[in-house]
């Protein structure tokens, strides 16, 4: 029929044919390719697997089965564990002040005097999650507060720390940012995005086999972003708190685990 496979099926002799035009092939003659079925053995069976996912992925993009929206944070949640995420304080800008339990961070009043190795930001106020991601689904949760300034994402771990960095995809940052009210995706061009409600809460859900980074507006449970790319080695979560909001309104706070029951 030449058309996107419909029930796709796969024959003794290895070929792929829709369920209806094969059936309707098939009355009156015989159900196999005798010749073919002997050349080719069984050793065709071991590209089930990797057929069928193309099949599905291709079948996915077709009109008649359009690719899903994303799904709604409380069911985001449910896929994902929630990740118990810590600052890394040797990533830390020296301006950056963190709680003790390394949970919130902020912009401070005078630089800190702290050795400046290899993994610190030395120009730009942002700070790195202890935790890397290489596989699976991850879920964690950002108080932004009132702060008219901040970009919360993951960073690919071998990113730039010394001198001005480039907040974009090429660069290995996949985040969204508010800037004096507007908030943006940092992607290539920068994607302006329109919010009912000023979240105060932002939810990041990394699905790292699916490709995405989606971020939801935990205010309202809605959806703000995703991001689709596959990503190069290992991710961390990022942050960068608002540098001209007072010490009250600015910080940025990664809610506790036991905050998802």
């Amino acid at each position: 029929c030449l058309e996107y496979f419909t029930e796709p099926v796969i024959l003794e002799c290895g070929h792929n044919f829709c369920r209806a035009c094969i059936s309707q092939c098939w009355q009156g003659s015989t159900t196999h390719c005798a010749e073919i079925s002997d050349l080719m053995g069984t050793s065709w069976r071991k590209e089930i697997p990797r057929v069928t996912l193309q099949l599905g992925q291709i079948l996915s993009l077709t009109p008649s089965n359009p690719p899903a929206g994303p799904s709604s944070a409380p069911n985001a949640r449910i896929l994902s564990p929630p990740v118990n995420v810590t600052l890394d304080p040797d990533t830390a800008h020296p301006r950056l002040v963190m709680s003790e339990d390394r949970k919130s961070v902020r912009w401070g009043d005078t630089r800190q005097d702290l050795p400046n190795n290899p993994e610190r930001f030395d120009l730009d106020p942002c700070v790195l999650g202890c935790e890397g991601f290489t596989s699976g689904r991850h879920c964690w949760e950002v108080v932004v507060g009132v702060g008219r300034f901040w970009a919360v994402g993951v960073a690919r771990e071998s990113v730039r720390r010394k001198g001005g960095i480039s907040l974009t995809p090429e660069g290995g940052y996949w985040a969204i940012r508010l800037w004096n009210g507007e908030c943006k995706a940092l992607s290539t061009p920068r994607t302006t995005i329109t919010l009912e409600i000023k979240p105060t809460r932002v939810g990041i859900f990394l699905d790292y086999e699916a490709a995405e980074l989606s971020f939801y507006n935990l205010s309202d449970d809605s959806h703000i972003y995703t991001f689709k790319y596959i990503f190069p080695g290992t991710l961390r979560p990022f942050f960068s708190p608002d540098v001209y909001g007072s010490k009250e309104d600015a910080p940025l706070t990664i809610c506790p685990v036991i905050d998802w029951q």
